[in-house]
């Protein structure tokens, strides 16, 4: 069970999965009519491609595919390690991610594949940063798993046993998080287009930037005693 969440993991777990509800239904809306955030659709269809002999679809959803497990890849190296702990180099990850996100709004406008690549890989790398967090996963571009976890609090609770009230809210957080990203998603696209992604683009690397600046604050207070002297 989660014994506590610090405040930044709330707010960071709902932009994040605001950013990533914006970047699937870009993805949704766009040329290709595909999901982004997650691989389950894609599989599905790579699946479809190779049975109905479509060697270039089967190459496009195989590198979508490979795109966000080199975004994982990724994380993994910079941050090395899946369970969330502050300290670790999340500002730097974001700040790729946010690089990316942007290069994907110049590529998309030009309806070019890679823009589709770069913000898979985008995905991939927000994805991993946070595997688990006290024991739990946390996922924030994609909400099956705390839907999943929804309904089983649900059966639980029909059957009269303890429910994880934190991680209720948890899920209940990343979805709204998600959702809202959609709808905001869905409005800017129908303006501008794909730049419309320059949102969570943006947003990324405000978060980014914020993780840095609560880190530097939070080292500076573990090295302050009583009246700001180091120690």
């Amino acid at each position: 069970m989660i014994t506590r969440l610090p405040g930044w993991v709330w707010t960071g777990a709902w932009v994040l999965s605001f950013i990533a509800g914006i970047i699937n239904v870009v993805g949704l809306l766009g040329f290709e009519h595909q999901a982004i955030t997650h691989l389950t659709g894609t599989t599905s269809l790579l699946g479809a491609a190779v049975a109905d002999g479509d060697g270039h679809g089967a190459i496009h959803f195989g590198v979508m595919i490979l795109a966000f497990v080199l975004g994982c890849a990724l994380s993994g190296f910079i941050v090395q390690d899946s369970a969330l702990k502050l300290g670790r180099r999340y500002g730097v990850a974001l700040l790729i991610e946010s690089c990316l996100l942007f290069a994907a709004v110049h590529l998309l406008g030009h309806r070019s594949a890679f823009g589709m690549y770069a913000a898979a890989t985008a995905c991939g790398l927000q994805n991993a940063l946070v595997s688990t967090y006290s024991g739990s996963v946390v996922r924030t571009t994609h909400v099956s798993g705390m839907f999943t976890d929804l309904g089983i609090s649900l059966g639980h609770v029909l059957r009269g046993l303890a429910v994880d009230a934190r991680r209720l809210r948890l899920c209940v957080l990343v979805i709204s998080g998600f959702l809202c990203g959609g709808i905001a998603g869905a409005l800017v696209f129908r303006s501008i287009g794909y730049a419309a992604l320059l949102v969570p683009a943006s947003l990324t690397a405000a978060v980014a930037l914020s993780y840095v600046v609560y880190r530097l604050r939070q080292g500076g207070s573990s090295q302050a005693g009583p009246g700001g002297l180091a120690r």
